[in-house]
């Protein structure tokens, strides 16, 4: 009984700590983003001498809220991506928020969506918060 009881348990256990295991056996890649920070090296040709090139931060759900792009004279842009408030690890980003190498807001993305969960409208405005261009999406399927 205590054999059969102990299997049960680390079963649940396994089951549990495998809890985003995709149709073909392997982890999903929000599960493995979970609070990652990715840092991309790159190197001159000629050079040994490598710099930091882009910086991507996850969240505790596996989504991408901030990626940051580097030059030799150090940042070069970031972008930091928000979702709806109180939303699951499936939700669409609402906003982005586009700096210059200064920290200063260059442009801001809003973003609407279909019921499906494909782009439906991308709004751009400018730091100033004035709306300058709408990019709408149109998903055409072709036999």
């Amino acid at each position: 009984m205590k054999k059969l009881l102990f299997s049960i348990l680390f079963m649940l256990a396994a089951t549990a700590s495998f809890a985003q295991v995709v149709s073909d056996g392997t982890v999903g890649k929000r599960e493995r983003r979970k609070k990652m920070t990715v840092e991309e090296w790159n190197t001159a040709v000629g050079s040994k001498q490598a710099f930091l090139d882009h910086v991507t931060t996850y969240d505790s759900l596996g989504r991408k809220i901030e990626e940051i792009e580097y030059a030799s004279y150090g940042q070069k842009s970031r972008v930091v991506t928000e979702y709806p408030a109180g939303s699951g690890i499936d939700a669409k980003a609402s906003r982005e928020i586009e700096y210059d190498h200064r920290n200063k807001v260059q442009r801001i993305k809003k973003y609407e969506y279909y019921p499906n969960g494909q782009k439906k409208k991308q709004l751009n405005y400018y730091s100033n918060g004035k709306l300058e261009s709408v990019k709408t999406f149109e998903y055409i399927f072709k036999d």
